[in-house]
C-alpha cells in the first residue's frame, strides 16, 4: 500500500495544487482516465470546504490530504481539525445566521461530492473531520504476455 500525504496552508490559492496533485497519483494508481475529473473536482470541493472551516474557526494547521493506494482501489482523505458540532434543525420560515448560512454551504458542498464519488464517508468531531473517497482501480497490463 503506497501512500503520499500532502499538508498545506489554508489558503485558498493551494486547493489547485492538491487537485493536480491528487489527479497525477490517481492516474498512476490505476484510476480509469475517464473519472480523473470527478477526482479533480471532488478533492477541490473537499479541500475548499476545509479551507473554509480552517479560515472560519482561525485554524492555523494545515490541511492534510492522504492519497492511498491499495489493491483494487485508489482513496482520498481530506481532513481538517476544525470542531464540528452537531448540526441543529431548523424550523421552517426561521431566518438563517451566518453560523446556519455556513452550515448550509458545508452540506452543499458535501452533496455536490456525494455526487461525484459513489463510495464516501465523512466523519467529525471535536477534533476536526474528514472526507474519505474511494474509486476502484485496474491494474496496469502487462508489459510482455
Amino acid at each position: 500500500m503506497a501512500t503520499v500525504e500532502l499538508r498545506f496552508s489554508a489558503l485558498p490559492e493551494h486547493v489547485r495544487t492538491a487537485r493536480l496533485v491528487a489527479a497525477a497519483v490517481a492516474r498512476r494508481a490505476g484510476v480509469d482516465e475517464a473519472v480523473l475529473d470527478e477526482v479533480r473536482l471532488a478533492v477541490g470541493e473537499a479541500c475548499t470546504r476545509a479551507v473554509g472551516l480552517h479560515q472560519h474557526g482561525g485554524i492555523s494547521a494545515p490541511v492534510r490530504v492522504l492519497l492511498i493506494e491499495e489493491e483494487k482501489q485508489f482513496s482520498i482523505e481530506v481532513g481538517d481539525e476544525a470542531p464540528h458540532a452537531p448540526v441543529r434543525a431548523r424550523s421552517a420560515g426561521e431566518v438563517l445566521g451566518d453560523a446556519d448560512t455556513e452550515t448550509e454551504e458545508d452540506e452543499m458542498g458535501l452533496a455536490v461530492i456525494s455526487g461525484l464519488v459513489d463510495d464516501v464517508e465523512v466523519s467529525a468531531g471535536e477534533s476536526g473531520g474528514s472526507i474519505r473517497m474511494r474509486w476502484p482501480t485496474t491494474p496496469p497490463a502487462a508489459l510482455f504476455t
